[in-house]
């Protein structure tokens, strides 16, 4: 998908994304953030869309979020300072391809329901290991393609909507596991259903940045 239609399609679901996509991804995406809460230091959040997940962030992490769409932004802004959570440093509106933040910066970088929505997942894949410390973690949750099946079929078959939908049905893993600056650390099925699955990478350590 390109900006514009992302943005087209997300000035249509603001006002309903809450109540639509985040019943549906709601245990999902608390039990990914459960996990993050596990870790220490600087986390992003990319794709941070309304917000959903900012108030599960447990204060002793320091949580920047950012996301492309103005109208979803608003939304997250509103959440923050209604709920006073002092330990979300950042709100921006930047686009993940190319983020305006230095390397090796963040302790965990995580995209919750981004991936299949963003215009060159690659190149997305790539930000995320650049501001990601050595050591660090890239924790994404998504839906990804079924190989065959009815559902496979069904995916297949809402691909060519993508634009209305707002996300690729037929979004298939391999897309985001080929950085070379990351490992695969483990892949689980999560609800409901096992719909979704969280992919978790780790940036490598060179020797150069051992020494």
């Amino acid at each position: 998908m390109e900006i514009a239609a992302i943005l087209k399609s997300y000035k249509l679901w603001a006002p309903i994304y809450d109540l639509t996509f985040g019943a549906v991804s709601h245990m999902s995406r608390r039990k990914t953030v459960d996990y993050i809460n596990s870790r220490q230091g600087r986390v992003l959040e990319i794709g941070v869309g309304t917000g959903l997940a900012l108030e599960r962030y447990k204060p002793h992490l320091e949580v920047t979020g950012i996301d492309v769409s103005p109208n979803m932004l608003e939304k997250a802004r509103r959440k923050v300072a209604n709920k006073k959570l002092s330990h979300i440093v950042r709100i921006d509106q930047m686009d993940a391809r190319s983020m305006a933040f230095p390397d090796d910066h963040f302790d965990v970088v995580v995209a919750m329901f981004l991936v299949s929505v963003a215009p060159e997942p690659e190149r997305t894949l790539a930000e995320m290991a650049r501001v990601c410390k050595p050591g660090g973690e890239i924790v994404i949750i998504n839906h990804f393609a079924r190989k065959g099946g009815f559902l496979g079929r069904i995916e297949q078959f809402f691909a060519p909507h993508a634009n209305l939908l707002g996300w690729h049905s037929d979004f298939e893993m391999h897309r985001v596991t080929g950085a070379d600056a990351l490992e695969v650390v483990s892949i689980q099925d999560y609800p409901p259903f096992g719909l979704f699955k969280l992919l978790k990478q780790r940036k490598r350590v060179s020797d150069r940045t051992a020494a």
